[in-house]
């Protein structure tokens, strides 16, 4: 395929709808194909299973799975399982369900535990060459020796081991003889490589923990520098993607390559991850928020996981434009969260349905309509997308309405309730407000007003203006919800660059969830999980799995408010 059949897609499910130039790993690949250094391109996606995925994954989701699909190849789905004490099945299964979310579809399911016996023969192969040694040293030791950027390392002790020696040694280590840490197998390269990563790096170390597939039929795991290549050549991996930290391991990764006799020849090529603003992307941050419990889960609506993204009520296709609008550079940068939030809304505006919901009520008596009398008005479900329907809403004498639609002191601009002033219940009548009812304590607790008949659907019959519409619900039609209303988990923008001697924890927004108890329209109670709505002049807000039949549960998505709309029509 040509880089300009690249650039003139926009129809695949990765592109997004974006039609932009090709970014710089579309040229390589079209160039490798044209000169036929490659016939079919095939990409992958090699998580580790130590944690849930995050928004930063799923651009390199995008990214691997959207190159495959844009020149007619296949992306994989690997998981880079080579450190049991940190990996579990439960992560595996959480990431396949993230990538299938996100609309993935791998060629093969492949793990690098598959191929541990291979790399055992691999590791072999560099025993015999005279280019890997087992090493006595201490872990402090060998850092210690491995030297800086300006001096060299110093060699081990056991660097001129014999080969011999070296492969009953090694063989020792694969048999479960050494504990652990007391020994491990380093490549044999240069102590005195401007590069510390080639400076006899550790290829395989002892672990005697059980591993989440393979038990304990291994006692020694290869390090990921060692695995990473030798997965891609086993699986004929034409362009292994990686983001930018892994530049300077791409020596490592061809030396490996290029001194076994691996059965094809990948090339790693290297791009800027995704940071985004107000968050943490850090594995072991995620891992300290969810065990300390200071939010509820991997998925809670906070975090930025791609289940915490879905359970807030972003969408697949949102996400997918996000990273196709953000694009692939060569350079790390921090993207705002609102553009991120800006996208959603304006998918969210074409398709969510519209509803009254009262966050905070306050109840409103009408004192002059009929007590037993019940209206129903005719409402649009989206006013974007006629074809979307109406629905009905009831009226009778007792609504809830909004506490901040109310001020018994109005400051000035104040347009919504306050007593003796008259203003418009959105598809309904125009009401004004007669007296304040309130507790002991002063409190209101109720007002009470009256309705003009006349004014049925909001306009006046005489011409009178009204500058204040609010939402309602009818008292004895409303739903009960739980709505959470969640914001940023931080206060701070930039947070990969704190300041000195603060950490992540003390940045924590102690109002990133306030819970609300509310009133909705009737049908919310049957909502289906996972159903998005707009709440009318609320914001954007999406079904939670812990709803029931007697008290459904809502999460805010996002507010209404955008100020990115011209950015996203600009980048698209």
């Amino acid at each position: 395929m040509d880089v300009r059949d690249a650039e003139r897609r926009t129809d695949g499910l990765f592109d997004a709808g974006v039609s932009r130039e090709p970014n710089f790993l579309e040229r390589i690949i079209a160039d490798d194909l044209s000169s036929g250094r490659v016939t079919k391109v095939i990409t992958r996606f090699p998580p580790e299973p130590n944690g849930h995925l995050h928004i930063g994954h799923a651009k390199s989701i995008c990214l691997n799975f959207g190159l495959a699909e844009r020149f007619g190849g296949e992306c994989n789905l690997r998981f880079d399982d080579t450190n049991p004490t940190k990996e579990e099945t439960e992560y595996v299964e959480a990431i396949k369900r993230d990538v299938a979310w996100l609309g993935a579809s791998w060629a093969k399911l492949t793990y690098a535990s598959d191929y541990f016996a291979r790399f055992y023969e691999w590791a072999l192969e560099l025993v015999r060459a005279g280019k890997a040694y087992v090493d006595f040293q201490t872990p402090e030791e060998i850092r210690k020796n491995r030297g800086t950027l300006t001096e060299p390392g110093t060699d081990s002790p056991d660097r001129n081991t014999s080969v011999e020696e070296n492969l009953a040694l090694f063989e020792k280590m694969r048999r479960g003889d050494f504990a652990d840490g007391e020994c491990v197998l380093r490549a044999k390269i240069d102590m005195a490589h401007p590069n510390l990563n080639m400076r006899d790096p550790v290829l395989y170390r002892i672990l005697h923990v059980a591993h989440h597939r393979t038990g304990d039929d291994w006692c020694i795991y290869p390090m990921y520098d060692f695995a990473h290549g030798y997965e891609d050549a086993i699986e004929g991996v034409t362009h292994s993607i990686c983001t930018l930290e892994f530049e300077d391991h791409r020596p490592l990764y061809d030396w490996l390559l290029d001194n076994v006799s691996v059965p094809s020849r990948p090339h790693q090529y290297e791009f800027a991850r995704l940071n985004l603003t107000y968050t943490v992307m850090s594995k072991r941050h995620l891992l300290e928020l969810v065990t300390t419990g200071l939010v509820r889960g991997w998925d809670d609506p906070r975090l930025p996981t791609i289940s915490g993204l879905r359970r807030r009520g972003y969408t697949p296709s949102a996400i997918r434009r996000f990273c196709a609008l953000v694009g692939v550079a060569k350079a790390n940068s921090m993207v705002e969260a609102e553009y991120l939030e800006s996208i959603l809304r304006d998918e969210l505006n074409a398709t969510a349905q519209r509803v009254m919901v009262v966050l905070r009520p306050l109840k409103m008596v009408l004192t002059n309509y009929p007590e037993d009398q019940v209206e129903e008005f005719e409402a649009e479900n989206n006013p974007e997308d006629p074809s979307a329907g109406r629905r009905t809403v009831p009226f009778c004498r007792e609504l809830w309405i909004e506490r901040d639609d109310f001020e018994e002191v109005p400051p000035k601009g104040f347009f919504r309730l306050s007593p003796g002033k008259e203003v418009r219940l959105k598809h309904a009548y125009l009401v004004t407000c007669r007296d304040v009812i309130k507790d002991a304590e002063g409190n209101v607790t109720e007002l009470h007003c009256t309705y003009d008949p006349a004014t049925r659907g909001g306009d006046a019959p005489d011409g009178r203006k009204v500058k204040g519409t609010l939402h309602w619900v009818s008292a004895r039609h409303a739903v009960p919800l739980e709505v959470r209303l969640y914001d940023r988990l931080f206060t701070r923008k930039d947070m990969s660059n704190l300041e000195e001697g603060k950490s992540f924890r003390d940045y924590l927004n102690p109002d990133s969830l306030v819970v609300c108890r509310s009133f909705g329209e009737p049908l919310l109670k049957n909502a289906d999980p996972e159903a998005r709505f707009q709440f009318l002049r609320q914001g954007y807000f999406c079904v939670d799995p812990d709803s029931t039949p007697e008290c459904p549960v809502f999460n805010r998505t996002v507010s209404l408010k955008d100020s990115w709309a011209k950015e996203v029509r600009k980048r698209s």
